[in-house]
């Protein structure tokens, strides 16, 4: 929504939303929490953010669609899935007016997780040699 304040955590962004969009908020934000349990939540650039290992996902409500901002490589992972949609360098818009994608979410979240979790690994080995 452009121009509202920011919320001060996740459910108060939500409620900020007409009720339909709401369901598809809460249904994102479940399909990441489930996708993600251990990531931590919060707002960040005015919309709700997961972290695990550095930024995970983000995503926003419009107008006119759901924003999901999975970072380039989750797009460029799942080009082919996400054929149809609207995507740009690091969002991937979900119409209001369809059903949300859940299992590609997961899918996108969880390969986030893993690339976070590998990133991880991977600085703890430079930093022991």
């Amino acid at each position: 929504m452009k121009n509202s304040p920011i919320a001060a955590n996740v459910d108060a962004y939500i409620l900020q939303f007409p009720a339909e969009t709401q369901l598809l908020l809460h249904s994102i934000r479940k399909a990441i929490q489930g996708a993600a349990a251990q990531a931590e939540e919060s707002i960040s650039y005015g919309m709700p953010a997961y972290k695990l290992f550095g930024p995970l996902v983000y995503f926003g409500g419009y107008e006119k669609h759901i924003g999901f901002y999975p970072t380039p490589s989750g797009i460029i992972n799942f080009k082919k899935e996400l054929e149809g949609y609207t995507t740009s360098k690091g969002a991937i818009q979900f119409p209001i007016d369809k059903k949300l994608p859940i299992p590609l979410i997961k899918q996108i979240v969880k390969f986030r997780v893993a690339e976070n979790k590998e990133k991880e690994l991977s600085k703890k080995s430079k930093k022991k040699k």
